[in-house]
This record gives C-alpha cells, sequence and structure tokens, in this order.
C-alpha cells in the first residue's frame, strides 16, 4: 500500500459503498472502485473500527470483491 495515502483519504471521504462486518458490529469497510491501482483495476477497502470516544483504520487492502454486509450507505 506504499503511496497509496491519497486513495485511502479519497476512500474515506467519497466511498462507493460503506459494509458494517458480519463478524464485527463496530468495524466497517468502506470501498471505492478505482480503474488503475499498482494491481489492476480493484476495489480499495479501508477497514475502520468504529468506537463511541475513538475510530481508527486497522487496514487498507485492494480486492476484486466487496464483502459481504449490511449495507449501511450506497453511492446512487
Amino acid at each position: 500500500m506504499q503511496g497509496q495515502v491519497a486513495k485511502i483519504v479519497e476512500t474515506m471521504i467519497d466511498p462507493d459503498r460503506i459494509i458494517r462486518s458480519s463478524t464485527d458490529a463496530q468495524v466497517e469497510l468502506f470501498y471505492k472502485h478505482y480503474l488503475s491501482t499498482p494491481v489492476t483495476t480493484k476495489f480499495l477497502c479501508v477497514v475502520l473500527k468504529v468506537l463511541s470516544d475513538d475510530n481508527f483504520i486497522i487496514t487498507a487492502f485492494f480486492t476484486n470483491a466487496v464483502k459481504k454486509g449490511d449495507v449501511i450507505w450506497e453511492k446512487k
């Protein structure tokens, strides 16, 4: 993920979809599709832990598919 900070920030600010994790209700997955990445066309997934007094990014990665879970928000 070296050099991908701008895409991570963009994904958090303007995601295509936000999914609540099916295994942890305090985890939200922010997805944005990019045509150009270091590994061809992919979704960027930024995994956010949502706590009552603090939120933090757990990880970020490129993927081919959006994981299952409850859709919190989706761009129309």
